[in-house]
């Protein structure tokens, strides 16, 4: 265990930066993906490294930020293979019946419906969900853009899906 905060960030990369990149490898398999992220660490953890109170966890906490950039890589990337699936699947047949005026009711109904519980939320829970769901930003993006911690947005987004759930049950 360390007793010293290294002197300067070339340092920290130069001791434990082999180290990271090696982990990030055997956790991703991509030379190329493995370098961007391993970008994103160290940019992530540049801007960060003065919020280290104990040097001693110092490679525990790069280890954090490496796997929570390959889990926001993962995210992303099953958000866009979702999208081509549902894409792909929508255009593969050849006439597409248009929905019955019903159905079409309906839908509307249960969009104006959900629109209007959300709208019912108070305003720190309503932005999170509106924006993590509807204009599709991630909880980083979010913390950023509200200058707030992400712990704060967790805990907004799930009281805000605690106050949805009973309003939404009907729609289950």
């Amino acid at each position: 265990m360390r007793d010293r905060m290294p002197d300067s960030f070339e340092e920290i990369v130069k001791e434990h930066g082999k180290a990271i990149f090696n982990y990030i490898f055997s956790l991703v398999s991509q030379k190329e993906l493995t370098e961007d992220l391993y970008q994103e660490v160290l940019v992530s953890a540049y801007l960060a490294v003065h919020t280290i109170k104990e040097p001693a966890r110092l490679k525990g906490w790069l280890f954090t930020i490496a796997r929570n950039k390959c889990r926001d890589y993962w995210r992303k990337e099953n958000k866009r293979k979702q999208f081509w699936r549902e894409e792909v699947y929508s255009y593969t047949s050849s006439v597409e019946e248009p929905p019955l005026p019903e159905e079409e009711v309906l839908h509307k109904y249960s969009l104006e419906k959900m629109t209007q519980s959300v709208m019912t939320l108070p305003e720190i829970y309503q932005s999170a969900i509106i924006l993590y769901y509807f204009k599709d930003l991630t909880l980083i993006e979010i913390s950023k853009r509200k200058n707030i911690p992400i712990s704060t947005v967790k805990t907004r987004m799930k009281r805000g899906k605690e106050h949805l759930k009973p309003k939404l049950q009907s729609f289950a």
